[in-house]
C-alpha cells in the first residue's frame, strides 16, 4: 500500500507564489514518475507538471515558465513550485506517483488533493 500526503495549498493573491508538497510512503521500491494535476469546479482534471525517473519534465503551455516540479529522493517527496499565480490557477491540486513495490507490484497512487485559491 502506497500513501500520498499533500500539503501547501491555500489562499494567495494574483502574482503570488505557493509551493505544494506530496510525500509518498509505503513499500516503495521504485518510482517511475511523479506528477501534479488540478481540477477546477466544472472542469476536467488536467496535468500541470510531470517528472519522469530520468529527470524529464513536461508542462502544459498554461503553466510553462511559472510552475516547476522537483523531487527529493529521501524521502520520496515531490514538490510543485508555483509562481506568478493567476485566478485561473484556482483548483484542487492532486499529486500522482507511479512505480513499483518491494513485491514488484505496480502502483498508481493519488493524493487527497490540496486547494489552491488565487484571489485578491
Amino acid at each position: 500500500q502506497v500513501q500520498l500526503v499533500e500539503s501547501g495549498g491555500g489562499l494567495v493573491q494574483p502574482g503570488g507564489s505557493l509551493r505544494l508538497s506530496c510525500a509518498a510512503s509505503g513499500r516503495i521500491a521504485k518510482i517511475n514518475a511523479m506528477g501534479w494535476y488540478r481540477q477546477a469546479p466544472g472542469k476536467e482534471r488536467e496535468l500541470v507538471a510531470w517528472l519522469s525517473s530520468n529527470g524529464n519534465t513536461n508542462y502544459p503551455n498554461s503553466v510553462k515558465g511559472r510552475f516547476t516540479i522537483s523531487r527529493d529522493n529521501a524521502p520520496n517527496t515531490v514538490y510543485l513550485q508555483m509562481t506568478n499565480l493567476k485566478p485561473e490557477d484556482t483548483a484542487l491540486y492532486y499529486c500522482n506517483v507511479q512505480g513499483s513495490t518491494y513485491w514488484r507490484d505496480a502502483f498508481d497512487a493519488w493524493g487527497q488533493g490540496t486547494l489552491v485559491t488565487v484571489s485578491s
